[in-house]
């Protein structure tokens, strides 16, 4: 049994884990991560990426249907479900080679099993089921001066909707089927349940999806949901809002669902398959935090802004320390732990200047304060907004649907947040994002030049709408 000491272990090799262990290795530290399943965690192995390799299969698959619109032919266009969901695995695995290549450069061991906090500083790890990579340290006993966790989250089980990775799914089953379902009920919009229920419905399943809330994708402008929704149900895509499903009936090969709406109304429907995407839960079960004193909230680990817990020495950053659950926010939120941890006092992040990126067609992307929570937090506002039909470059690439809208304080001219929908924009909105992170303010940005003919300028024209200057429209 191996028994080392480090300076600090990260638990939970995920994009925040593993880009934790990097900084700190290059910061002098001596470093090591455990990792019981997957180098790069759930993102790279079995979400983030896979996922949008699975979209583009079906971003390209509708292009080639629509191939008359461009001029082109393209005849018995089809897909082989089996060969697109081998092309998403084999680009998760080439990553995850990737990441063990990080490690080995930047001098990191991997020590390979399931962590358990064993004491003030110690660390017990017990043999996975998982097969280790070359080079990996056996279970043990280890010892840390600082213990990042970075345990991540897993699907959320809601009762009655309990998955059995036949017919009711989580995202794991959802990224590999065998076959496409004729009919799939997808419970929960946000951009995992939207994301998945356009990959789907663009190969041709007939998709159904239920939302409790009155908004699918509740956390972004109710004014680009709102758009969100006339694109996909105009794709074909059925969506119920303030509905629930109460009770799963599963049959052979089919699922019955009893879905009741807001005016006390319930049905029966049948469907292939389901998808339950409501959310998920941080994994913070047999850490061991309780009998180290370490605070937990509602199933997270409570952190201050520099990851710091409630016990000294021990640390959490990513999903297990609560929203907004995205990579990126993990990712920086590790950085900003160990530049802490090493003396040299970085800003704490600010969760308003975090992206979020919705994958589905049309794509959605947002930075800052929708209108409503800038007008609920007493700002006057000015709102810009520009049509996707009034820019050159996207009429010619046959995307003339879409929005770009901000958001600016009246009285100082901060932008406060920005939003869009349409081609492309997970692309486009990191140009708001470093605007906001500079205190941009409006005048520098309309005397700012963007290039001709891109998408970018219609955030130029969405910036000179909210002061009553657009040109294009």
């Amino acid at each position: 049994m191996a028994d080392k000491s480090y300076d600090v272990v990260v638990i939970g090799a995920g994009p925040g884990g593993y880009v934790t262990a990097i900084r700190s290795a290059q910061l002098g530290f001596k470093t090591a991560i455990v990792e019981a399943r997957h180098l790069g965690g759930i993102c790279l192995n079995w979400g983030c990426i896979p996922t949008k390799a699975l979209l583009r299969s079906a971003e390209i698959f509708h292009y080639m249907q629509k191939a008359g619109d461009y001029g082109l032919t393209a005849e018995k266009v089809g897909f082989d479900m089996g060969a697109v969901v081998k092309r998403s695995r084999n680009v998760a695995g080439q990553l995850n080679q990737g990441v063990g290549f990080l490690m080995k450069k930047n001098k990191i061991d991997v020590i390979w099993g399931r962590a358990k906090l064993a004491g003030k500083g110690k660390i017990e790890v017990s043999p996975s089921d998982e097969p280790a990579p070359k080079g990996a340290l056996e279970p043990g006993q280890y010892s840390a001066k600082h213990i990042i966790v970075a345990t991540g989250a897993r699907p959320r089980v809601l009762p009655g909707l309990e998955p059995d990775q036949k017919l009711v799914w989580t995202y794991f089953e959802a990224m590999a089927p065998k076959s496409l379902p004729k009919s799939l009920l997808v419970v929960g919009s946000g951009a995992i349940g939207i994301e998945f229920a356009s990959f789907y419905h663009t190969l041709g399943c007939d998709v159904t999806v239920v939302e409790v809330l009155p908004q699918i994708l509740p956390v972004e402008d109710a004014e680009i949901s709102s758009l969100a929704r006339k694109r996909l149900e105009k794709q074909g895509i059925k969506i119920l809002t303030e509905a629930k499903v109460s009770k799963l009936e599963k049959g052979s090969d089919d699922v019955t669902a009893t879905i009741e709406t807001k005016d006390g109304k319930s049905e029966k429907k049948t469907f292939a398959r389901v998808i339950s995407a409501v959310g998920v839960v941080g994994n913070i079960d047999g850490l061991g935090l309780e009998e180290l004193g370490v605070k937990t909230e509602r199933g997270l680990i409570a952190a201050d802004p520099y990851g710091r817990t409630s016990v000294e020495g021990v640390y959490a950053i990513g999903d297990v320390a609560g929203p907004p659950m995205l990579a990126h926010k993990a990712e920086h939120e590790g950085v900003i732990c160990i530049e802490a941890i090493k003396g040299m006092e970085p800003h704490p992040m600010d969760k308003l200047k975090i992206p979020g990126c919705t994958y589905c067609h049309p794509q959605i992307a947002s930075v800052g304060l929708t209108e409503a929570k800038a007008k609920e937090a007493g700002r006057k506002v000015r709102v810009g907004r520009f049509p996707f039909i009034g820019n050159g470059k996207a009429i010619a690439l046959g995307e003339p649907d879409g929005l770009v809208k901000t958001i600016f304080d009246a009285e100082t001219g901060e932008l406060l947040g920005a939003h869009m929908i349409g081609a492309e924009v997970t692309e486009l909105i990191q140009g708001f994002v470093v605007a906001m992170n500079l205190e941009t303010t409006e005048e520098e940005l309309m005397h700012t030049v963007f290039p001709h003919p891109t998408l970018s300028e219609m955030m130029h024209e969405s910036v000179l709408d909210a002061y009553d200057r657009v040109i294009h429209v």
